[in-house]
This record gives C-alpha cells, structure tokens and sequence, in this order.
C-alpha cells in the first residue's frame, strides 16, 4: 500500500520544525519507502531549499493553491492521483480558523472516502459549544474513525509508560485508588512567554492552550480503568470512561494569573487572557473518591518541566509517599525512598529510586510517532470526538465564569515559582 501525506501549510512554523524533521528521520528509517509527501502552498516554494534531506526531498512535490477555492479541489484531486491501493493522510497544518473551511472543500471535491485520513491539530475548539459546532462540520464528511486528532503529549514516550507501569507492575496496580493515594499534581511548567505568538495566545490563554487538551489527558491515563486484558486499541475508550467520571470544574477551586508586562506584549491593556491556571478536580468513579487531582500550567515561569507526581497516603510524617512520571525534559520514573545512612548513627536519608532511559537510546520526536501510528492506522494516541467534547464539559464552567470578568484575579513577575503563585493566591484568598 502506497502512502500519500497531503500537508496543509507545508511551509509553516509547524511544519518547518516539527513535520519536516520528523519524516526525514521516519524516512532514514528505510522502513517507510513506499511514502509520498504532497505539501499545499500559497505560493511558490522550492523543495530542495523547504527540505535539506534528499531522500526525503526526491518523494515531496509542493503544489501552490488557494485553500479558500472550491474550484482549486478538483485540481487538488487529480494532482493527488489515488489508486484503489493507496492511502491518503490529510495533515492540516494550518490555523484552526482555516481548518473547517478546508475540511468542507475536501469533502465536497469527494476527497473524503474510507481510504483518506483526516490529522487535526488542536485546539479543538474555543469552547463546549464551538468544539461541538467543529465537530459537527467535520462529521458531514468524515466517519470519526477518519479523524486523528493530534495532541503530541499522548504520542510521548513516558506518556505511553504510564500504562505500561500501571498494567504491568503488581506492586503499584494494587494501590492505585483511594485506599492508598492521597492526591494526583500534573505540572506543565513553561520558563518562556508568549515569545510573540500575540495573536495566538490572545486568542487561547493558558487553560485552552494547555489544559484543556494536554493534561486533561495525562489525567485520563493516570486514573483510566486498566482491565487485565486490555488491548492498546482500548485505551481512548478507557480515557473516555476516566474523563467521564470526572465532575464539572468549580470556580472557586482554580486559580488564574497573568504575568506582569503580558499586556504590554500583546499590546491589549487590560486583556484578561490567563498565562498561569491551577485546577482542582475531582472523579464521581468510586476508587477516586476524596482523591484531588491538580493540573497546573503557566509561562515565564522559573522552570521548564512537565510531570506527574503521585502521593501516597502516610502512616506517619516520617515516610516518604512521591511517585513521579517525568515527562519533560528527561523522561522517566522516580520513587522518593527513605533509606539508612550509610554510618554508624542509624539515621535516614531520602534517595531515589529512577528508572531512566539507558545513555544513547534516541526517543522517537511524539510527531515521528504521529505519523507513523496514523500510517498504520493506530488510534490510541489520538483524542476522540467524544474525548473533546467531555473535556470542554468538565472545564465550561470556568470558561463562561471568566467571560464575565474584568481581568485576571492575579499577577505575578517573571521567573516566579508555580508554588509562590499558589501560595500568594491562597493568602488573598484569605484576607478576604
């Protein structure tokens, strides 16, 4: 079976340092050889120049289109030139205001049937009611087992390992509820700004950007129901049932901040768009019950990370009680253990325990493993619709909460500590 990778914006940010890098190393692989990249310009671009490899650069051609013209499709049909054995992957790496105007050109022009794929990049939607409304244009064309909805967090490695840990290590899948753990913390540190994405970020804000998608699927994983015989093509349902469970946000359980000179970057004093965001959940599941699950993200902070940190119950103040899955920038696992000095005075010491990817294994980039798991038709890492929109449900109420206000609750310098902001939001919270 031949591939054809259409690519919407082949010559666009996204596509420059994500897409392009990722299929020169899918295509050093030599396992891939039977793939045919077809970009989609405005305007006219040389390929040797777009893409330095040239193995890569002799199976890509680059055609020039306006997106915006019916008539353009049919052309745009014939260049394609299927054959009853080919497949076709749709990558729309364009903005999200374009992408459902494009998704009905495709369809009218017929470029739709069971052996096209459909990749969308987030967001997905603003809100509940534009998440539905997108989801509706894209189902007039397209079956949902069309649609690859990318969200790069899911295609991680170590996110993937959470169930693999989860599943296949006895010692922790006794303890993975209420009984033994205390509250679940998912950080998305971020130490850049907005870095001039203005229009972008006015448009988003810390909550649709990262929250909405990224870690409300890292939570889905953590507290997902892992059955004994679970296939990998089982997961997004398993997520499904996990973001189901979970309550509508409260209002009153969230903080929201922006950093100090972000409406000076944007240009747009008084814009109440939140760089920071700190969100309190909980699940109706039974094992989950009185078990807070924190999802936390925010830029121009004092450090870049992401990961998940476990805590168990104690039996007392002494013990140690942290699992982390690392996710970025060094993926990984780590246990907080209290162990005996090595001496002579009996006392203790924490040390940690890491698993750690051994020095010279090369992790394949989350957009390699984009690609390849749609080539194959491989669904677990991608967000369903039903996924979508159960998202948007659980975080409505901060959205329409926020719509009505003046400005954020809290401002914050650059460089400052995720746990200060907390910390100074708390103590305003109580001297009012």
């Amino acid at each position: 079976m031949t591939t054809k990778l259409l690519i919407f914006g082949i010559t666009g940010d996204l596509s420059r340092r994500k897409l392009i890098p990722a299929l020169e190393q899918i295509t050093v692989t030599g396992n891939f050889d039977d793939l045919e990249v077809i970009g989609v310009s405005r305007r006219e671009v040389d390929e040797k120049l777009l893409i330095r490899d040239e193995r890569l650069a002799a199976r890509t051609r680059v055609i020039t289109m306006d997106v915006a013209n019916p008539s353009e499709y049919e052309r745009l049909k014939t260049e394609i030139n299927m054959t009853e054995n080919d497949q076709l992957l749709i990558y729309l790496s364009v903005p999200p205001s374009s992408s459902g105007q494009i998704v009905q050109l495709l369809g009218r022009a017929g470029i739709n049937d069971d052996r096209v794929k459909l990749m969308l990049e987030k967001p997905f939607g603003t809100d509940l009611e534009s998440a539905k409304h997108m989801s509706s244009q894209i189902s007039e064309y397209f079956d949902d087992e069309q649609v690859y909805r990318i969200d790069h967090y899911l295609a991680k490695e170590m996110a993937q390992n959470i169930v693999a840990f989860r599943a296949h290590n006895a010692l922790f899948a006794h303890v993975w509820d209420n009984s033994a753990i205390e509250k679940i913390e998912i950080k998305a540190y971020e130490s850049i700004d907005i870095e001039g994405r203005t229009q972008f970020y006015e448009q988003t804000g810390a909550l649709r950007d990262i929250v909405q998608g990224h870690l409300m699927q890292l939570l889905s994983l953590v507290i997902m129901d892992i059955p004994g015989d679970m296939h990998w093509s089982q997961v997004a349902l398993h997520r499904l049932g996990a973001l189901k469970s979970l309550r509508p946000a409260d209002v009153t359980s969230t903080v929201r901040a922006q950093y100090a000179g972000y409406q000076d970057e944007v240009e747009n004093p008084g814009s109440t768009t939140e760089t920071f965001v700190s969100v309190r959940l909980e699940s109706d599941a039974p094992k989950w019950t009185g078990v807070p699950f924190y999802l936390t993200t925010g830029k121009a902070l004092d450090q870049k990370l992401t990961e998940i940190k476990v805590y168990f119950k104690k039996f007392h103040d002494a013990q140690t009680n942290c699992l982390i899955f690392r996710i970025q920038p060094e993926e990984g696992i780590e246990i907080a253990l209290n162990t005996l000095k090595p001496d002579y005075e009996y006392e203790y010491e924490e040390t940690r325990l890491s698993f750690n990817y051994p020095a010279g294994v090369v992790l394949p980039d989350a957009y390699e493993q984009v690609i390849v798991d749609a080539i194959r038709g491989h669904k677990h890492i991608f967000t369903s619709n039903d996924e979508v929109v159960r998202s948007w449900e659980v975080l409505q109420p901060l959205v329409s909460h926020w719509a009505m206000r003046d400005g954020c609750e809290y401002m914050y310098e650059k460089g400052s500590s995720a746990e200060q902001i907390l910390a100074d939001a708390d103590a305003a919270c109580k001297k009012e």
